[in-house]
């Protein structure tokens, strides 16, 4: 089943279930917030957040002179973002809050039809019922993202608490939460099952909480180890 979306590309990945605000100041997404504003009361007011490739994610402005032809390219798979909260300015720009709602593949992308990208995706297939394996691995990354925040931020343990029970949720929690590059966030996504991403999860995370304690058992402050050595009398 495919379905026609507005896009809109971030240089960033947004997961199902994950709050995204966003500040609307070109004119091409206040038009495509307009648009979803005026969708008739129970229609899904709601776009597409595809992660940027290359190029640029804000149009430059008018005579600046980009490398390459300043043709943004997109991953393939996104994620729709649900307008849950739009707050008009006094320039005309928009404040909004959207949530991460269900992730699709980018079939095609159409420049023309709308001053914003759209594009015919196909709808992405979500886990149903529970999954044994999936749980066991539940449990076993919970266990190392607290270790891994406890590494990142000692004061982490109130988030570590509150932590999701639900496999697939804990999944996608994560994914956005992890200092992770936007390509290894890009390839979770794009798992369809959680026990995979679950496992791909925790090859990351015992590979950034290994980088972490690396940096910690450095004896010296990093300052010192910039400091070239005195040379010789």
């Amino acid at each position: 089943m495919t379905a026609r979306l507005p896009v809109f590309p971030l240089a960033t990945v947004l997961f199902p279930g994950l709050v995204l605000p966003l500040h609307i100041f070109e004119e091409r997404y206040r038009a495509l917030v307009r648009h979803l504003m005026q969708l008739p009361e129970g229609a899904p007011r709601e776009f597409g957040v595809v992660a940027i490739r290359s190029g640029w994610e804000v149009a430059p402005a008018p005579g600046r002179v980009v490398a390459g032809n300043g043709e943004v390219t997109l991953h393939e798979v996104g994620c729709t973002a649900e307008l849950r909260q739009v707050t008009e300015l006094a320039d005309g720009g928009f404040d909004i809050v959207t949530v991460g709602r269900r992730r699709f593949r980018v079939e095609q992308l159409d420049r023309q039809a709308a001053p914003y990208l759209t594009a015919e995706v196909s709808w992405l297939p979500e886990p149903t019922g529970p999954d044994e394996s999936a749980n066991l691995l539940a449990a076993r990354v919970i266990a190392v993202f607290r270790q891994y925040l406890g590494l990142m931020r000692p004061e982490a343990g109130q988030l570590t608490e509150q932590l999701p029970e639900d496999p697939t949720v804990l999944s996608h929690l994560v994914a956005a939460t992890a200092a992770l590059s936007v390509a290894d966030r890009q390839r979770l996504l794009a798992i369809d099952d959680t026990a995979a991403r679950l496992r791909a999860e925790l090859t990351l995370l015992n590979r950034e909480a290994a980088l972490l304690r690396q940096v910690r058992a450095v004896p010296v402050p990093l300052a010192e180890l910039a400091t070239p050595p005195p040379g010789p009398n």
